[in-house]
């Protein structure tokens, strides 16, 4: 049953609204307009033209080929479209054939003598703004045709385009600075990490910072080794920053700071219903390290049955999740570190062999802070100025300070002398730092000294004794529960979990 024309105008419209939200695709949705018109009211050839600057293009079309789009260009002013564009008043030409203002730059158009085509062309305007054109060409039979009804229906058509194109434009801005305020954080951060940010003027330093500029634009598997505190992870962050895979991006995980348990579904992610929580899929550490850096902290404290898998990874590019059956192949670059001996580990049978020197490919020994004491003064007033900004103080310190941190061995290397730092900028209400407000293992040798024994060989076991001897205490009084007792010491689930290992320490 034939449809009147009211009714095929309602249709057009509730058509057209559902495709105006349907996507993002600005040019797919109006392309989908144009097919609507088209279908339901016999008007063809629609094309919708933006205004950008001086010149109106049409970005989208229906009954037109790609080549005619393209040739769809007018500056302002000139023909029909230009005219409209540049006025913002609609305009009909009753039959194109016989009208010299109408260009037919599309060459859509050829058998116009031909046809009774008449050419309907209204502005879309947005708050007065004129953003661009909506036209279409209307078959007719009869000379006694009006385009009042044709005229309010694509008005109507046009407010609808115009909301949406400026709802584009406003999210296309809004892409667009977040990409800008991502690509600016990448830079801060490859800033950030690069190798003249890592402070050291010692020999020793200097080394590894020469080491670090010819490892990083490679893909080699690098451990690094050294105590902890002597900032693997910044050297880590370093190595990725400068590499072929610096867009890429960067996962630390700490093997020591996860249960053993749940160390292989972190590492390599899950499927739905591989145990009991496993609600989602989940993708793991590696699968998220796809095309950047992965940096496994710790990794002498990986658990023998994981190895393998590592191993695999490692030479195969590839692994399942846990309780899947597909396999995801990955690109990564490792990074390792470890403070532990992985010799020993190996010897014992604590650590494979093959993996050892698939990790080992190389090598980077960071040296603790006591065998680079040339660094201490620079890095401590690296860290004054950083706390003073922000804590807004301008503290500055006396002399026999520098002298006693000199005197220290610092076995918490440069994560202890920062923690100092800060400490003692916080805790200062004056405008000096004196060597009264040090801690007492660093402001008195005396402390440090036994018998002539040199305090190199003394206060590690000293501190290491006293602390061994403080989470046993915290450990027994709150029931051997380690998150607990982490809180009653003012250290982190983490923290105590390494310090429980370092020290072999066990519930009896």
């Amino acid at each position: 049953m034939h449809k009147d024309y009211r009714t095929l105008e309602l249709t057009a419209l509730y058509e057209i609204s559902k495709l105006l939200g349907s996507s993002l695709n600005l040019r797919s949705n109006l392309r989908g307009v144009m097919r609507v018109l088209s279908e339901y009211l016999d008007m063809q050839r629609g094309t919708v033209a933006l205004r950008i600057d001086d010149v109106v293009s049409i970005i989208a079309a229906y009954g037109m080929s790609r080549e005619a789009i393209k040739s769809g260009r007018y500056k302002l002013g000139e023909g029909i479209i230009g005219r409209v564009a540049k006025h913002g008043a609609p305009i009909v030409i009753p039959n194109i054939g016989e009208e010299p203002l109408f260009l037919n730059k599309t060459g859509s158009r050829k058998m116009l003598k031909k046809e009774n085509i008449a050419f309907l062309c209204v502005p879309i305007t947005f708050r007065r703004n004129i953003l661009g054109v909506l036209s279409v060409d209307r078959l007719f039979s009869s000379t006694s045709i009006t385009f009042e009804k044709d005229l309010r229906l694509l008005k109507i058509i046009a407010t609808l385009i115009a909301q949406s194109v400026q709802l584009h434009t406003e999210i296309e801005k809004e892409r667009e600075a977040f990409l800008r305020e991502k690509e600016n954080l990448k830079h801060q951060l490859k800033a950030r990490y690069r190798v003249e940010n890592i402070i050291g003027h010692s020999d020793s330093m200097q080394e590894v910072f020469e080491s670090i500029h010819r490892v990083a634009p490679s893909h080699a598997t690098v451990l690094l080794r050294g105590e902890s505190g002597t900032g693997k992870e910044l050297v880590a962050k370093a190595l990725h920053y400068m590499s072929r895979v610096a867009k890429g991006p960067f996962i630390k995980f700490n093997c020591a700071a996860i249960p053993e348990g749940l160390l292989e579904s972190e590492l390599f992610g899950h499927e739905k219903g591989a145990f009991t929580g496993a609600t989602n899929m989940r993708k793991g550490k590696f699968e998220l390290a796809n095309n950047g850096t992965i940096f496994l902290d710790e990794i002498g404290d990986l658990p023998l049955s994981l190895q393998p898998k590592i191993l695999r990874v490692l030479q195969e590019k590839e692994f399942e999740r846990v309780g899947g059956e597909k396999t995801v192949t990955v690109r990564v670059r490792l990074i390792t570190a470890t403070s532990r001996n992985l010799e020993k580990l190996v010897d014992s049978g604590s650590f494979r062999e093959d993996l050892y020197y698939r990790l080992n490919v190389v090598p980077l020994q960071l040296p603790p802070l006591r065998e680079r004491k040339e660094d201490i003064a620079i890095l401590a007033e690296f860290f004054l100025h950083k706390f003073n900004k922000e804590n807004k103080k301008g503290l500055k310190m006396t002399p026999d300070v520098l002298s006693a941190f000199m005197d220290y061995s610092w076995p918490g290397n440069v994560r202890e002398l920062e923690n100092t730092m800060e400490r003692l900028v916080v805790m200062s209400d004056g405008k000096t730092i004196s060597r009264s407000q040090l801690p007492i293992t660093i402001k008195d040798r005396s402390l440090r000294l036994k018998s002539g024994v040199t305090v190199k060989d003394s206060l590690p076991s000293t501190i290491a004794d006293i602390e061994k001897t403080q989470i046993v205490d915290a450990l027994k009084k709150s029931g051997w529960k380690q998150a607990r007792a982490a809180r009653v010491l003012g250290m982190t689930p983490r923290q105590i979990g390494y310090k429980i290992k370092r020290y072999g320490i066990e519930k009896k």
